[in-house]
């Protein structure tokens, strides 16, 4: 037997809890996902990272981002390691993630008082479905305990955009902030700033492009788009506005190696599209065209932390 519980049902029974977001990203080609989770202070947030990048299971990696636990993992199953962690200070880990048609099944291992989070604090998420507990569930103490967390499967899209702005007024990276912070659609996952080529003749100031990414369902690309298109359109001061739209997990390396030289090497606007059309992104003209180069390099660098916002002589 498996009782299953809804959030407000789990909230009723073991009270409010930290977990504050918890999305489940999948990109079903390339067999990976990406679970991300929002909690309420750094504390649990460092104790969980640790405890679950020593326990394994599918995680691959596991970081912090801009107030999220970012976890990227392999759809599927694989056995945790606990270590001498689970005599001693207990342990925490994800065995499993499935997809199940529009949702995400995720299985959470905990021993000792991580049974706590896995148990209330991250099937309490207004984000999740339910919770699938087994019979002998038992929160804390020395007890080992796992869960079923079922969650809506998302998938990330990013947007690219550049050139809203002239030499007099705006600036890209402003508008697509505001677009990301103010989207009713999905939820929104970052921003990033795209240092390009200062070389370049045509540019306005400092030449960088923009790119917001969000977390929303395969049935919601098309409202998010649209939405993207018009608040760009609103939003833009240029004649020559330009967004990309990139869905997936794992930006095609081709498609990164673009990005890059577009820091040192002039594009013409053909080369872009060109890029675009082998690496799955769509171009979607605003107010023009002149914007593509920066807005497909966009997403190319999307992934690189730090490196997208600097030029390769930094990083010498």
């Amino acid at each position: 037997m498996v009782t299953v519980l809804t959030p407000d049902q789990v909230e009723e029974k073991y009270g409010r809890m930290f977990c504050r977001g918890l999305y489940t990203l999948v990109d079903e080609e390339n067999g990976i996902a990406q679970v991300l989770e929002r909690c309420s202070a750094q504390g649990p947030a460092e104790w969980d990272i640790m405890n679950r990048r020593r326990s394994g299971g599918v995680i691959n990696v596991i970081r912090q981002e801009s107030g999220l636990m970012v976890m990227d993992t392999v759809i599927g199953e694989r056995e945790l390691n606990f270590g001498p962690a689970a005599e001693h200070v207990g342990g925490q880990g994800l065995a499993a993630l499935k997809v199940e048609g529009d949702e995400v099944r995720t299985t959470w291992y905990g021993i000792a008082g991580a049974g706590v989070g896995i148990g209330a604090c991250l099937p309490g998420c207004r984000d999740v479905i339910r919770t699938e507990y087994p019979d002998d569930f038992t929160i804390g103490g020395a007890h080992a305990a796992h869960v079923d967390i079922i969650t809506p499967k998302l998938v990330r899209v990013i947007i690219g955009v550049d050139d809203t702005d002239t030499k007099e007024k705006g600036a890209s990276w402003v508008a697509s902030l505001k677009l990301g912070m103010t989207c009713p659609v999905g939820h929104f996952l970052g921003h990033k700033i795209i240092q390009l080529n200062p070389l370049v003749p045509n540019k306005t100031t400092n030449c960088c492009s923009t790119a917001v990414a969000f977390a929303v369902k395969e049935s919601e690309i098309p409202a998010l788009v649209e939405y993207a298109t018009e608040f760009i359109r609103k939003e833009s001061y240029s004649e020559d506005s330009v967004i990309t739209v990139f869905k997936g997990l794992k930006v095609p390396e081709k498609l990164a190696e673009f990005g890059w030289s577009c820091k040192s090497v002039l594009y013409t606007q053909e080369d872009a599209i060109k890029a675009a059309g082998e690496n799955g992104v769509q171009i979607i003209s605003v107010t023009g065209m002149k914007g593509v180069i920066g807005a497909v390099a966009a997403i190319g660098c999307f992934d690189m932390g730090e490196k997208a916002a600097g030029i390769a002589e930094d990083f010498q």
